[in-house]
């Protein structure tokens, strides 16, 4: 499948390209430039798999919570492509396929640290934090997670038992001894690869 997917949720753009097994990425600062950036990015990626907008299977976003003004740019510039792209072949357009970035924060812990439990938190600014326990079933290969994320104060967060759980994301960085202190911290962002690994 072709598929296209980025992430603008964080101060950090994160977009990735697949073409059947091939892999193109992209890393760059976000926040306030994410609107200005994300386009041209996104179109290096695709030149640089040889791909067109209307060679894609599917166009993968991460739809929140984060930066508002991160998730608005996300979902304009995913929404328009996908209408972009429609061709003879496909009139509707190219299908969008929104992504909890919170679950994207726990499958990349669970990538890069093998993490199966996590806390999945990031910092939304404010003295508050979006948080939501994932736990990763292996027979079905999914991630298994609260019913929506919660926003609290980082010292609000608790852990039935901390020896079990992971606390992932970028909060800790921001809320140091504020956000459980006692359980172990693993720096983990939603990236464009974790959405497609989740698509």
């Amino acid at each position: 499948m072709n598929l296209l997917a980025f992430d603008t949720s964080t101060d950090v753009i994160s977009i990735a390209v697949t073409d059947g097994d091939q892999l193109w990425t992209h890393t760059g600062p976000g926040g306030s430039q994410a609107s200005a950036s994300l386009i041209p990015a996104i179109r290096g990626c695709l030149a640089q798999a040889g791909l067109g907008f209307a060679d894609l299977d599917a166009i993968v976003f991460g739809r929140g919570p984060g930066s508002f003004p991160g998730l608005r740019t996300a979902c304009a510039v995913a929404q328009g492509l996908a209408f972009g792209a429609q061709s003879a072949a496909r009139p509707g357009g190219v299908p969008v396929l929104p992504v909890d970035t919170l679950l994207a924060v726990a499958e990349e812990a669970r990538q890069q640290h093998g993490c199966t439990q996590v806390l999945a938190v990031l910092d939304a600014r404010m003295n508050e934090v979006y948080s939501a326990h994932c736990t990763w079933q292996e027979a079905t290969r999914q991630w298994s997670t609260d019913a929506d994320f919660g926003l609290c104060a980082p010292e609000a967060l608790t852990l039935a038992d901390a020896a079990l759980w992971t606390v992932a994301g970028n909060a800790q960085a921001a809320y140091g001894e504020r956000l459980l202190p006692q359980a172990r911290h693993v720096a983990a962002l939603p990236t464009a690869t974790a959405l497609l690994r989740l698509a």
